[in-house]
C-alpha cells in the first residue's frame, strides 16, 4: 500500500485553485501581485487542504541567496555566436565572484515564459536583485517591478524606457553622431542601416538619432529592422544593394551581421571599402579578424558588466541607484570604411 501524502505544498494549492504557483504565493504570503478575488479563492483553497506554511522555508524566503538573477530572452542561435552577451556576463560574474555572489541565468523562449520566471523569483525570493535586458517599448516588466518594490531591479536601458527604476545608460543618441559624421566626412551621402527588432527599445532610440542626425546633415537614409542573426545581416544586405542607387555604406547594429555583409559583398563582386564601406555598431574580435578590418563603435561591455553588478549590490544593501551612465563609444576606424565611391 503506498504512503499517503501528508504534506500539503503551494503546488497542490495552486492546481487546486488553477492558478500558477507563484500566484498562490503572492496570495499566501500577503504580496502584491494578485486579485484580491484571486487571493481570497487561494485562501479558501489553502484552508480546505489543510495547507500549513513551511517555518524553515519562510527563514530561508528571508535570507540573503547571493544570487543575482538574469533572463535571456535570446534566441538560442543568435546567443551562441554574438559577443556582446558573453561579454557583459563575464563582467557580471566576474564582479560578483570578488563578492562572494553568483549569477543565476534562466532562457526564456518567449515573453510569457519569461514573465513567469520573474514572477517567481519575486514570489519565492531566490534571487537577491535582478538585472533587466533588452526592454522593449512598454516593457510590461517595468510594471511588474514597479508593483514590487521588494525585489531591487537594475535596468540596462535608455533611462526614457524604465520609467524611474535603476538604470544603467548608454548615450546610442551620441555614438549615432559618432558613426554618421565618420562617414559623412568621408563624403558618404547615401548610407542605411540594418537594425535589430523595432520593438526592442534600443532601436527606437537608435531609430530616431539616425533620421535626427542625417536629416541634419542632408543625408539619405534607409533602415531595415532584421532579427539581429548572421542570415537576416546577409538577406538585408543583398536587398539593400538591389535598390538603385544602392546605398553606399551600411551601418549594422551587431558584428556578427556586420560580417555575414562582408561575406555578401565578397561572393557578389562588391568591393569593400571602394564600393561599399561597412561599419558594426558593436566592437568584438569578429571585427579586428575580418578581412578588412571592420570599422566599428567601441565600448568595454565587460565594464559595463562590473559596474551593473556593483550597482545591483548596492541595491541588495539599501543604497539608492538612480542614471548611471556605461563608459562612452568610441570610434575604432578599420579597413572597411573608406571614402565614398564617385557615381554617375
Amino acid at each position: 500500500m503506498a504512503a499517503q501524502k501528508t504534506k500539503v505544498t503551494i503546488f497542490d494549492v495552486a492546481k487546486a485553485s488553477g492558478v500558477s504557483s507563484s500566484a498562490v504565493s503572492y496570495a499566501l504570503n500577503g504580496k502584491p501581485g494578485v486579485s484580491d478575488t484571486t487571493r481570497a479563492k487561494v485562501l479558501q483553497v489553502a484552508r480546505e487542504l489543510g495547507w500549513k506554511p513551511n517555518g524553515a522555508a519562510q527563514s530561508l524566503a528571508q535570507a540573503k541567496t547571493r544570487r543575482i538573477g538574469l533572463v535571456l530572452g535570446y534566441d538560442p542561435q543568435l546567443l551562441a555566436v554574438e559577443p556582446y552577451m558573453m561579454s557583459l556576463i563575464s563582467g557580471l560574474g566576474a564582479e560578483l565572484e570578488e563578492k562572494d555572489y553568483s549569477l543565476l541565468v534562466r532562457m526564456s523562449m518567449d515573453s510569457d515564459d519569461e514573465d513567469s520566471i520573474i514572477e517567481d523569483w519575486v514570489a519565492t525570493s531566490n534571487v537577491d536583485a535582478m538585472l533587466l535586458l533588452n526592454l522593449e517599448i512598454g516593457d510590461p516588466r517595468i510594471e511588474l517591478m514597479k508593483q514590487n518594490p521588494q525585489m531591487p531591479v537594475l535596468a540596462v536601458a535608455d533611462a526614457s524606457l524604465t520609467a524611474g527604476l535603476p538604470t544603467l545608460a548608454s548615450d546610442d543618441a551620441a555614438a549615432v553622431g559618432l558613426a554618421v559624421r565618420h562617414l559623412y566626412d568621408l563624403g558618404h551621402r547615401n548610407i542605411a542601416r540594418v537594425a535589430g527588432p523595432e520593438e526592442l527599445g534600443h532601436s527606437y532610440i537608435r531609430d530616431a538619432a539616425f533620421s535626427e542626425v542625417t536629416a541634419e546633415l542632408g543625408v539619405r537614409y534607409r533602415c531595415l529592422h532584421t532579427d539581429y542573426t548572421p542570415a537576416a545581416g546577409a538577406d538585408a544586405t543583398k536587398r539593400l544593394l538591389s535598390v538603385n542607387p544602392a546605398p553606399t555604406a551600411i551601418i549594422y547594429d551587431n558584428d556578427v551581421m556586420a560580417l555575414a555583409a562582408e561575406g555578401v559583398a565578397a561572393v557578389g563582386g562588391v568591393k569593400v571599402p571602394q564600393e561599399l564601406s561597412i561599419m558594426s555598431w558593436d566592437d568584438s574580435f569578429m571585427c579586428e579578424a575580418a578581412h578588412p578590418g571592420i570599422t566599428a563603435l567601441n565600448r568595454d561591455i565587460v565594464e559595463s558588466g562590473r559596474i551593473a553588478a556593483s550597482l545591483m549590490l548596492k541595491l541588495i544593501d539599501g543604497e539608492e541607484v538612480d542614471v548611471v551612465e556605461e563608459p562612452p563609444y568610441e570610434l575604432r576606424v578599420r579597413e572597411s570604411t573608406g571614402p565614398a565611391p564617385q557615381r554617375d
